[in-house]
């Protein structure tokens, strides 16, 4: 059911209150009325309200008075205001209401329908904005409410996960059958993917749920690297990762966030990369900014390039993909939320390069925040 949209008539004289109200009858609106600024300024305390008409030459507080209280009240700074009054035409009076904040001045005796069609546009409005509120909560519901299965399906997903790589790792490691061994080796391998995956699933549900907020300290660019580097070496072995550095590579970032864009845009290099290939890692802190460039042999296809930062794309064709194709996303994604960027080209020449541009100082984008309290990170 929708809410009744208010309107605050303000008159000292009752009979006036009453005419109005009776101009303006009709079941979708409610009529708030007050014979005084101070009872107005009461009202507007318990109502929330679409338009206020009000009345100028009122005893005590008089109707300029009043919109100059409501403008400087956030309260109700953005209420509509129609002054009414029953003097004769005066440019200055008209303009010192308009510089009052109100959105019309009209002079009495007025016709009353063309009230009731201003009156009309305010209260569209109104409901405009109730529908939008409403729509709104609405889908922040669904956001708190996906976010909240992802992280019970995460959950639940990692338990046996975890049992599945513990027992698939026995097989490769101890059993002397190299048929069996083998096996193990590729249960092992497709329970890590599903584990990426479910983490990825995690991320983007934060991400697109406003739950990321960026904690920024000094980071050190080449330290993040190193320490994604040696994770990586530990699974493929060492040699194929080299990480080279020019300039100062300290900036203010969020070190987690930031390890993640090493994490994925290495992770994707070798899936994606040429088998054995050597992948390259460039910090280049030598001007105002700091961009990272991870390159690898291999060329994206040039019909894939152009949504290669979609959520749910790769680095393949998308009957070729191994995996849910948001680690460029969130990628991205973590770029931007430090007001940087990163882009990607590719030929069969240079192969394939990500370079990432950051800011010395992240610059969030609008609707976000960097705070210190604790949030939700990114797993």
């Amino acid at each position: 059911m929708t809410q009744p949209i208010h309107v605050l008539i303000v008159d000292d004289i009752r009979n006036n209150i009453t005419a109005l109200e009776a101009s303006l009858a009709r079941p979708d609106l409610s009529v708030l009325k007050a014979e005084s600024g101070p009872a107005a300024l009461e009202l507007l305390l318990k109502h929330d309200v679409a338009l206020a008409i009000l009345d100028v030459n009122m005893p005590g507080m008089d109707g300029f008075e009043l919109a100059e209280l409501m403008r400087g009240s956030p309260r109700t700074a953005h209420v509509p205001i129609i002054f009414l009054t029953a003097t004769a035409q005066d440019g200055s009076r008209t303009f010192r209401g308009y510089e009052a904040g109100a959105v019309d001045f009209l002079y009495k005796p007025f016709d009353s329908r063309i009230l009731n069609s201003k009156v009309d546009v305010f209260i569209q409005m109104e409901r405009q904005k109730q529908q939008l509120a409403t729509q709104l909560a609405t889908v922040q519901q669904l956001l708190d409410a996906n976010e909240m299965l992802m992280a019970v399906l995460g959950h639940d997903l990692r338990t046996p996960l975890s049992a599945v790589i513990a027992s698939a790792e026995y097989l490769a490691r101890f059993v002397q059958d190299e048929n069996v061994a083998n096996i193990g080796t590729r249960i092992k391998s497709s329970g890590m993917r599903m584990v990426r995956m479910v983490d990825q699933l995690l991320n983007l549900a934060r991400l697109r749920g406003g739950r990321v907020t960026l904690q920024p300290r000094p980071v050190e660019l080449m330290t993040l690297a190193k320490n994604i580097v040696d994770e990586y070496e530990a699974r493929v072995g060492k040699g194929r990762i080299f990480v080279l550095r020019q300039g100062d590579t300290v900036l203010q970032g969020d070190g987690d966030l930031l390890s993640q864009v090493f994490s994925n845009l290495i992770g994707n290099a070798l899936q994606h990369g040429l088998e054995g290939s050597a992948i390259q890692v460039r910090l280049d802190g030598n001007a105002e900014h700091v961009s990272i460039t991870v390159q690898n042999a291999g060329e994206i296809p040039a019909d894939v390039l152009p949504t290669i930062f979609a959520p749910y794309r790769s680095g393949r064709r998308q009957n070729e993909s191994s995996g849910l194709g948001l680690g460029l996303y969130i990628t991205r994604e973590i770029a931007q939320m430090h007001g940087g960027d990163v882009k990607a080209r590719s030929t069969a020449e240079a192969g394939t390069v990500f370079e990432v541009t950051l800011p010395r100082e992240p610059h969030p984008r609008s609707g976000e925040r960097a705070d210190t309290a604790q949030p939700f990170r990114l797993s």
